[in-house]
């Protein structure tokens, strides 16, 4: 069986107001709060289009290598829902705002950071539509509440193509457009706010043979959640048709909690929404440098190239620019661009520290992340400041603390309490033991302790070694440079 896989993704666009209206655009506020005549679609009523968010969509746009149509249309698609007072949703149907793209996204093989291929998905096209209210059902008291707060909030469809197989590659193209849109402030993107929705298209054949009847799982708002929904509906089809069942062309939706997708509506009988064209807006038009017009006013038209000119450097870009200038590994750009604010994070350490940045990435990925991950913690809630971190690896880049007395101070400076790492080390008695007199006695000290090993070492295992600099490390608390302690073992052992 062959896996054929299809997104349609809404991102909220990132606009103080909405699309047709100046209604202000904020999560969770009061319900019908945010409402103009317009959203809640009183007659006599007009849209006036918002341009932040026609520039947010041409921005999109020429990110995802878009040809922009200096011609969009906007629609009618009718529709009855208790939540969308007008009877029909403003959209573009016929001619969109771009069309034509394509996405390249990364893919680990086996779950290995250290083995990517980077594959491409075409997007179909790009458009702008209002979204929806809110319908919230009380079951108890058997009744449906309607907040028309998100009634005509901007939104942009992303139509991708049915190039992914699976759940994965499904999970890791929206990563990568969720961090693009993030990039460029075209859209926030949080998905548990409902800034980014996810529906799946999934169908199964065997190879050589058309493409299967194809199943709609809708409103997905989390990554992790795309990829079981996806992987799980593939599966379901597959076993469906294996035991001679049909599939049925429907809409379903994913039950986080079981884990499973299940059927909301079928859509055998195709859905009429009875397209026409808006009547009350006329065809976007866009410029470029060559045909604006020169007596036009610059604040009532959007440019193209110029906010061509204005992009901002792509995830992809700013990867390898930190592969090049910092020496790291590509897997560990793509750590520090996942995580909001890491990136600056460590750069601000490798400004105020003498320590090499490949020795810096591992204490952010290894020794911060767990921490803020074991937290739950974001990059900018952490209590360790990037200057707080820089001070202490200078601590042990200056070699005055050992690396071990090193994750005893971070420990310590994840608690808040406004100490430095140089006033921990003094108060917990940290510092490396600089008396190289008093280092030989601990090394003889032990050295007498372990015959067995001694003899080992002597018969030429060198691996036994290692436990002796442990058993040092351990009598002076983890004050002793190993390196030192190295040395002066196998100085005593030679003789």
């Amino acid at each position: 069986w062959v896996a054929v896989v299809g997104l349609e993704i809404h991102a909220q666009i990132s606009s103080s107001s909405k699309l047709f209206s100046g209604s202000q655009v904020q999560f969770a506020a009061p319900p019908n709060s945010l409402v103009s005549f317009f959203d809640a679609s009183l007659p006599g009523t007009l849209p006036v289009l918002n341009r932040r968010c026609v520039e947010a969509a041409v921005m999109t746009g020429l990110a995802l290598n878009c040809s922009i149509n200096k011609k969009s249309l906007f629609d009618r698609k009718h529709y009855f829902y208790a939540d969308l007072p007008a009877g029909y949703q403003i959209t573009q149907q016929r001619v969109p705002v771009a069309v034509n793209g394509r996405l390249s996204y990364n893919l680990c093989i086996d779950n290995k950071m250290s083995q990517m291929v980077t594959k491409t998905v075409r997007i179909k096209q790009i458009q702008l539509e209002q979204d929806s209210g809110k319908s919230l059902h009380d079951d108890t008291r058997s009744q449906t509440l309607v907040d028309l707060n998100r009634a005509g909030v901007g939104l942009m469809e992303v139509v991708m193509e049915p190039d992914m197989c699976c759940g994965e590659e499904a999970a890791a193209a929206v990563r990568e457009l969720q961090l693009i849109l993030q990039t460029l402030g075209s859209s926030q993107a949080v998905m548990a706010e409902g800034q980014l929705r996810v529906d799946a298209n999934v169908s199964v054949h065997h190879p050589g043979e058309p493409y299967g009847v194809r199943t709609e799982v809708k409103n997905i708002n989390s990554i992790r959640f795309l990829a079981k929904a996806v992987d799980y509906e593939i599966q379901r089809q597959i076993e469906e048709l294996e035991n001679g069942g049909t599939i049925l062309n429907e809409t379903r939706a994913f039950d986080s909690k079981l884990g499973c997708t299940v059927p909301m509506r079928d859509k055998e009988g195709k859905q009429d929404y009875r397209f026409m064209p808006e009547p009350n807006l006329p065809p976007l038009i866009l410029y470029d440098a060559k045909s604006l017009p020169a007596n036009m006013n610059h604040q009532q038209v959007v440019n193209i190239d110029w906010i061509r000119e204005r992009l901002p450097d792509l995830p992809s870009v700013k990867r390898a620019k930190l592969v090049e200038q910092y020496g790291i590994l590509p897997e560990h750009s793509f750590t520090l661009l996942n995580e909001d604010g890491l990136t600056e994070f460590f750069e601000n350490v490798v400004k105020q520290t003498q320590m090499k940045p490949k020795k810096v990435i591992g204490w952010i990925l290894n020794d911060l992340l767990s921490h803020l991950k074991q937290h739950s913690h974001t990059v900018k809630e952490s209590p360790v400041s990037s200057f707080l971190l820089a001070d202490l690896l200078n601590l042990l880049e200056k070699k005055e603390i050992s690396s071990a007395a090193a994750k005893q101070v971070l420990a310590e400076l994840w608690k808040g309490e406004g100490k430095t790492p140089l006033e921990i080390v003094k108060e917990k008695k940290l510092e490396l033991i600089q008396d190289q007199k008093e280092l030989e006695r601990i090394c003889q000290v032990v050295i007498d302790g372990q015959e067995d090993e001694v003899m080992a070492i002597k018969a030429g295992n060198r691996k036994v070694l290692n436990k002796l600099i442990g058993l040092v490390q351990r009598e002076t608390q983890g004050r002793s440079n190993p390196v030192l302690v190295k040395q002066l073992l196998e100085k005593k052992l030679s003789e």
